[in-house]
């Protein structure tokens, strides 16, 4: 058996392909820097994290991007020994491809398609040799916003350019459906078949199949369509929103899909309102919402695929399932603590943008941050470096050294986007913990501290965040009441993300030499 989400946490989109053994994943990963986190594995199930495939700033200009801008939807292929990854950066430049040989890197420069119009490419190679490069735009005149459809052109592999007729192959399946996306085309058999997604990247996400004889169509939908939803089994099921899926044979012949999904979730364990369960005790969905998040975001989730009649069939997608046939890969447990004593930061670690100056340091064994002008309140990139939340419930745990002058603070912070994020920082009045919802700051509570060492901390169950610090070593002390998460979902902020746990520093606007120190940074997950 294997567990529900295979990769834990905000890592949306998932592209997959096998070389050998080998199998490497790419996600999303929106305005955060470096982008394209890429995972390896042996066995489908356990994943570590080799890097990001866009770590240089010459390949991503995130400068001034809007919450839940950015990347785009990437799509992993390996063909005649090299690595393709494709993806679109947001409102502009538009979509772009880059490779390597090595899935670790370094990974090339941008090439640009400046002809193409759209979001979520996709590139396949035929067994003739020949490649094609596929995406979705909304259409020239669409009718209501979402009203998308699916394009195909071939992609010269010398010149890296797209070459011949466009094709238009798909659209909505429903009547008035919206956001037909994240094509991926396979060649299975005697037939192409397309894999799309529709309803949105919420509750109403739902995966559609189709196949043809030739690759540019005509494509026959499957009459049992959607083929995967979870839409029909509502917001009490402890996984939503399942679709963008992509296909992957292991060597022992079986299909698979990685995914996308939510989990939504509330301050009780299971994710659901109280009650006894009866059925004059079930909440409405409005209930239900109303009570839930998802802090984690769109997370990476596996599921079977058999074939029925020259069809994909998708097992449903539950929190526990049998494993593949696969021998079980699984890799060295890594440390809970990262105590700052390598050469580079982790690749768990994320700048908030492309940070265009090194205002971080690992010197001395520990994190020493620079105050610098931005905030986490502007469309910068601030000092701060942030890692997911991937658990429903967490601790996360820091130690700082910092000496406030003026406005500035520092510590630690539970991040969504410029409007919406939770602060506990040191600043000259004492240690405060500060709510931002909708782009207003409260004050949620402030206590005096000396001077000299401090141990900030968080422990959170379900959407109960509550604060703690200490001023001498384990002697916690909680910091005002538990905090509603739920500002940190995007069912309340919105956009495409996930909850982010961060070390941060700032001079709020103004000029400074100061700096913070951090001595380590401790994440554990905790029993749900």
């Amino acid at each position: 058996m294997y567990d529900n989400p295979v990769i834990p946490g905000f890592h949306p989109d998932p592209s997959v392909c096998r070389v050998g053994a080998d199998y490497y994943l790419v996600t999303s990963s929106f305005e955060w820097f470096p982008g394209v986190p890429i995972f390896h594995s042996r066995d489908l199930v356990h994943w570590r994290q080799l890097g990001h495939v866009l770590d240089r700033p010459s390949q991503l200009d995130l400068d001034g991007v809007r919450p839940s801008g950015g990347i785009y939807a990437p799509t992993l292929r390996h063909h005649d020994g090299v690595f393709y990854m494709i993806t679109t950066l947001m409102d502009e430049p538009g979509n772009f491809l880059v490779t390597a040989t090595d899935p670790a890197g370094p990974w090339s420069d941008p090439v640009w398609f400046p002809d193409t119009r759209g979001f979520d490419p996709s590139l396949f190679f035929d067994d003739d040799g020949r490649a094609w490069m596929t995406g979705t735009r909304e259409k020239a005149a669409r009718r209501y916003d979402g009203d998308t459809e699916i394009w195909l052109r071939e992609l010269d592999l010398a010149t890296l350019k797209p070459v011949g007729a466009e094709h238009v192959i798909w659209e909505p399946v429903q009547r008035g459906g919206i956001w037909s996306e994240g094509p991926h085309i396979y060649r299975i058999g005697a037939h192409y078949y397309l894999l799309t997604s529709e309803g949105g990247t919420a509750e109403d996400h739902a995966v559609m199949v189709a196949r043809s004889e030739r690759v540019t169509g005509p494509y026959q939908g499957n009459p049992r369509n959607p083929v995967l939803t979870h839409r029909h089994l509502g917001l009490r099921h402890p996984i939503t929103s399942v679709g963008h899926p992509d296909l992957v044979q292991n060597a022992q012949g079986e299909w698979w899909s990685v995914l996308l999904a939510t989990r939504p979730y509330g301050s009780l364990p299971g994710g659901h309102p109280s009650g006894d369960g009866s059925l004059d005790d079930q909440p409405t969905m409005a209930a239900v919402r109303a009570v839930s998040g998802y802090n984690l975001g769109r997370e990476t989730f596996l599921t079977r695929v058999r074939w029925e009649d020259d069809w994909p069939v998708f097992d449903q997608v539950e929190p526990r399932m049998p494993a593949p046939s696969t021998p079980a890969r699984r890799w060295p447990a890594g440390p809970a603590c990262d105590h700052f004593d390598t050469a580079y930061l982790a690749p768990v670690w994320n700048h908030l943008r492309t940070p265009r100056e090194p205002y971080w340091s690992l010197a001395d064994s520990r994190l020493t941050l620079r105050l610098r002008p931005e905030t986490l309140r502007e469309r910068a990139a601030p000092s701060l470096l942030a890692r997911r939340q991937r658990h429903l419930a967490f601790a996360a745990h820091t130690a700082i050294e910092f000496r406030p002058v003026g406005e500035e603070c520092a510590g630690l912070v539970l991040f969504q986007n410029d409007d919406f994020h939770i602060t506990l920082v040191r600043t000259v009045r004492g240690l405060e913990l500060t709510r931002r919802a909708e782009g207003a700051d409260t004050l949620l509570a402030r206590t005096e501290i000396p001077p000299g060492p401090l141990w900030l901390g968080v422990e959170a169950y379900g959407q109960d965040y509550q604060a703690r610090y200490a001023v001498r070593p384990g002697e916690w002390t909680d910091l005002g009441v538990p905090v509603d998460g739920r500002i940190l979902s995007s069912t309340v902020a919105g956009g495409f993300t996930g909850a982010m746990i961060g070390l941060y520093a700032t001079s709020n606007g103004h000029p400074s030499t100061n700096t913070a120190a951090f001595d380590w940074f401790e994440y554990l997950p905790l029993p749900w």
